[in-house]
């Protein structure tokens, strides 16, 4: 028998699911899924992520089986929904201790917090979204919602607005022409044209503002973190329901934002 036979007989004989290359795809639509659970705060039935990752629902529902055994997803037979688990909790508590967000970037956070009785919040971005890596609510009886592993809009948010403002300029042109402008709440800024404006006052005055564009009753002000180069690798921002603080005043806490940013900049490892 040749070599190139017994190399075919060798591949007749290996089961197409045991395959290296079946074994990787596999692997890429399970971590999909767990995207997929990750932007559902309330969870979801195996059916409607099956239709979201555009996998057959035998596969979907063998994956999340093999999830749940391992702690990457929790199932709430009540509802017959699942959730992500605690292993990726503690997956993400292990990259932000990595990269200095819990024991570095906290205290100041807190201190903010302390000096201007609201939440303060620091996000990163991933792709088109922001991530919130750590928040510190107000001692006030509001609690923001944009807890750490929150994924939110690039467009309708403090946060993404000064990560896409002070993003490399390719960058930046690469996600003013490609973010998608979906429509939040009717203040939401859906025209690519008005977005482009936005960001460049953004530049201009170095901070940004949502005024119950993300979330209906709630405003933000956000000043980028910078690296070395002058580019937003992080931002903080401070959030208030509207019914507390004017535009105006909020905007008052840029200096303090500013202060603590730079702070940031000087403690935490820049990407």
């Amino acid at each position: 028998m040749s070599v190139n036979q017994t190399t075919g007989a060798t591949e007749a004989a290996v089961p197409q699911s045991d395959r290296p290359a079946d074994r990787t795809d596999m692997v890429g639509k399970a971590l999909n899924l767990l995207v997929l659970l990750g932007d559902e705060p309330r969870g979801a039935t195996a059916a409607e992520i099956s239709r979201r990752a555009d996998l057959p629902f035998s596969t979907t529902y063998r994956l999340l089986g093999s999830l749940t055994r391992d702690g990457f997803v929790d199932y709430e037979p009540d509802g017959r929904r699942y959730h992500l688990g605690l292993r990726i909790f503690q997956l993400g508590q292990r990259v932000s201790n990595h990269h200095g967000f819990a024991g570095t970037a906290m205290p100041i956070l807190r201190r903010v917090t302390e000096q201007t009785g609201e939440a303060t919040i620091l996000s990163v971005r991933d792709g088109h979204r922001h991530l919130t890596v750590s928040k510190v609510d107000g001692p006030q009886m509001f609690r923001v919602t944009s807890d750490p592993g929150h994924l939110g809009a690039l467009h309708a948010t403090a946060v993404g607005k000064a990560l896409v403002a002070f993003a490399e300029d390719s960058e930046r042109e690469r996600l003013l022409a490609e973010l998608a402008l979906e429509p939040l709440t009717s203040h939401s800024i859906t025209d690519r044209g008005a977005f482009r404006t936005e960001i460049e006052q953004v530049r201009r005055q170095g901070y940004a503002v949502m005024d119950e564009e993300n979330e209906a009753g709630m405003r933000a002000v956000a000043v980028p973190v910078l690296n070395s180069q002058g580019h937003a690798f992080a931002s903080l921002a401070t959030a208030v329901p509207v019914f507390r603080l004017s535009l105006e005043d909020l905007t008052a806490y840029v200096p303090l934002l500013q202060d603590a940013a730079a702070e940031l900049s000087a403690r935490l490892p820049q990407r």
